[in-house]
Parts: C-alpha cells; sequence; structure tokens
C-alpha cells in the first residue's frame, strides 16, 4: 500500500511530502492561470500575457529543469524538442 504513495514521487527524485507541495503550488498555479484566462477572455486588454507566462514556467519547473533518478546516477529529464512547423 506505501508504494501507491511512494512509487511516482519516488521515480522523480522527491520524496512523498516534497512531491505533494510541488504538486500543489503547480495546482495553485494553474488555478491563477485559469483566472487570467477567464478575465482576459472577458477583458482582453487584461492579462494579455499571464497564461502563457504561467504555463513557460510551469513547463521550465516541470520538464527542463526536473531531475530524474537514471540507475544510481542524477540525470537532468530528457526534454522533448518541438520544432515549429513550416507554413505551406
Amino acid at each position: 500500500m506505501k508504494t501507491l504513495f511512494t512509487e511516482h514521487p519516488n521515480s522523480v527524485n522527491e520524496t512523498y511530502g516534497q512531491h505533494m507541495v510541488m504538486s500543489a503550488s503547480f495546482g495553485v498555479a494553474m488555478l491563477c492561470g485559469a483566472f487570467a484566462a477567464m478575465v482576459h477572455a472577458v477583458f482582453p486588454f487584461l492579462f494579455e500575457k499571464t497564461g502563457s507566462a504561467i504555463i513557460t514556467r510551469l513547463h521550465d519547473r516541470m520538464v527542463t529543469n526536473r531531475v530524474r533518478l537514471s540507475g544510481d546516477a542524477r540525470q537532468p529529464a530528457k526534454q522533448a524538442s518541438i520544432q515549429p512547423v513550416a507554413a505551406e
């Protein structure tokens, strides 16, 4: 039963408590981004870049800067390469 709560946090080199705090901070940031996006939908002159800035910051925290365990050595997470699509 304990592994249900620790397997994933361990896979990202965090304790259960660290993972809970990190996940909660992501949730709060997403709620703030959702609020900004909803306000921006009605008042397009407000929060013009807030949602995208939050997404970029979360991506950097979650993907670019995350350290994962690879065997016994700590290795940076591999970042997916996103290539722009040329217009035809």
